[in-house]
């Protein structure tokens, strides 16, 4: 054997013990998924929520029924669950038609939680007469998930605020 096969083989030997080892302080990398931008979410539900209470406050019930999934369910204060457009269309129609005349109703969004594809949302919504008066405070919490690049409310929950005695 010649001298470079030598000192040939002998670096290659000490480069693959060296590649070989494992030093105790080495951890494994865990790359981290990038977080939501939760501010940029709420703006966007914020939208949709205002949109929503333009829809109500035109009992238009053909727009609010745009923003449901096909599959939602819809839980309020003193009744049935209603699950599907169809049933949450009745429910919508029945609400316009025990509305006074002239009243509005805001929604505020108070946090979302959740990711680019599921927000959990919490907030408030409050109806105020043709005088401008509050005759109404509720709190309620929807479940959007974004189908087809579209938000979908898959899931809401309703329920008033104590009366004043």
């Amino acid at each position: 054997m010649n001298r470079t096969t030598f000192f040939s083989a002998i670096s290659l030997c000490t480069l693959l013990t060296a590649a070989c080892q494992q030093t105790t302080d080495s951890k494994p990398v865990v790359q981290e998924a990038p977080k939501p931008d939760l501010a940029k979410m709420k703006t966007e539900i914020q939208a949709l929520e205002t949109a929503w209470a333009d829809a109500s406050n035109a009992r238009d019930a053909a727009a609010i029924l745009a923003f449901y999934a096909d599959d939602a369910v819809s839980m309020s204060d003193d009744k049935p669950m209603f699950v599907g457009k169809a049933a949450i269309q009745k429910d919508s129609e029945t609400w316009f038609a025990k509305s006074e005349e002239g009243s509005k109703i805001t929604y505020e969004v108070m946090d979302v939680f959740g990711d680019e594809n599921l927000i959990t949302e919490t907030g408030t919504g409050t109806v105020k007469d043709a005088t401008g008066k509050v005759t109404y405070t509720g709190k309620y919490m929807a479940i959007w998930q974004k189908r087809n690049g579209k938000w979908m409310c898959i899931r809401d929950i309703s329920n008033d605020d104590a009366k004043e005695k």
